[in-house]
């Protein structure tokens, strides 16, 4: 198990490998880190282009660990993912061939294009970390990431994720276009050769293991608790939302904080690192009242409100509490 000050170095020397390809997109690089480290999933939603799948890749390249993508298709079964017994004529007998679920980060891509039969496949995988196929129970290895891509422009021939199966996903974070300096910087950088290519791990599967079993040490004050019970009950009675943040989302925000607060070198979680969680993390999880266009995004406008109008607990309480 990792202590607090290992998890940061070990943070920061992933964060600066996936540097290397992708260009001024620090915060979405420290999301994915947050659902690494708090054994998440994530769910990257944008514009076809944007560097949903570079992202991605190059975090997986920096982890020596094993790795599978999928393209999800409408014509994508169950068992393209999970896996089959398939029957041995030699030995007259079934055996289980593993399908890339059997990895530790797995990327799905375009996932709203599979049929919702084969969407649900990953709900067992993402929560228990298991696969059953005929009544037998399969363990996935540690660590086990999704990373799932999606465009939310293009709805032909797609199936948009059940509530049930985006309640999984502990962040939705999307890249955005870049800026003009940023722009300039992606040509310059792929001009000549593909930086993924060359890039290196610079950590393995024992030391995530480790990250991960030691995150939790980072101290979270009482009064923290209770902003974020209390941003979860203020949701859920909001007018623009039909349903607002489920005790799992609060979970899923307890364990997301604290693994932001040890990546930015703190042992103790600030009102801020909720503040700057709330809509990636509870945005896709609650349901609004009425449904905007693509670029109308009113879950995303109701956790902004309701966090800028609810009182914040003083942070030095906080930051007192942590440093004890």
């Amino acid at each position: 198990m990792m202590r607090l000050p290992e998890i940061y170095e070990w943070g920061q020397k992933v964060k600066d490998n996936v540097r290397k390809v992708i260009v001024g997109k620090d915060q979405v690089i420290d999301h994915m880190l947050v659902a690494l480290l708090a054994s998440g999933h994530v769910l990257l939603e944008d514009v076809p282009g944007t560097g949903k799948t570079m992202l991605a890749k190059a975090l997986a390249c920096s982890l020596d660990t094993r790795f599978s993508r999928v393209q999800f298709t409408p014509d994508l079964l169950p068992t393209d993912v999970s896996g089959v017994n398939y029957f041995d004529m030699k030995r007259a007998e079934f055996e289980f061939r593993p399908g890339p679920v059997f990895t530790n980060i797995l990327l799905a891509d375009e996932i709203n294009r599979a049929t919702p039969r084969t969407q649900s496949i990953l709900l067992e995988c993402m929560e228990e970390r298991q696969v059953t196929i005929d009544g037998v129970t399969h363990a996935l290895e540690q660590p086990f990431l999704v990373i799932a891509t999606q465009n939310p422009l293009e709805s032909q021939g797609t199936f948009p994720l059940p509530e049930a199966q985006l309640d999984r996903f502990m962040l939705k974070v999307g890249l955005g276009y870049p800026g003009k300096e940023e722009g300039k910087e992606i040509m310059r950088r792929f001009r000549s050769e593909d930086p993924l290519a060359a890039l290196r791990p610079v950590a393995d599967a024992s030391q995530v293991r480790a990250a991960q079993a030691g995150y939790t040490a980072v101290t979270v004050h009482d009064d923290l608790y209770d902003y974020i019970v209390t941003l979860a009950e203020q949701s859920r009675s909001d007018v623009d939302l039909l349903s607002g943040v489920s005790p799992r989302g609060c979970l899923a925000m307890l364990r997301a904080v604290q693994a932001r607060a040890v990546l930015a070198g703190r042992d103790y979680v600030s009102p801020d690192d909720v503040k700057a969680l709330a809509v990636p993390v509870w945005a896709h999880r609650v349901l609004p009242a009425r449904r905007g266009n693509p670029f109308e995004r009113v879950a995303e406008a109701a956790i902004t409100r309701i966090v800028a109008q609810t009182a914040v607990p003083t942070e030095s309480t906080a930051s007192i509490e942590g440093r004890r």
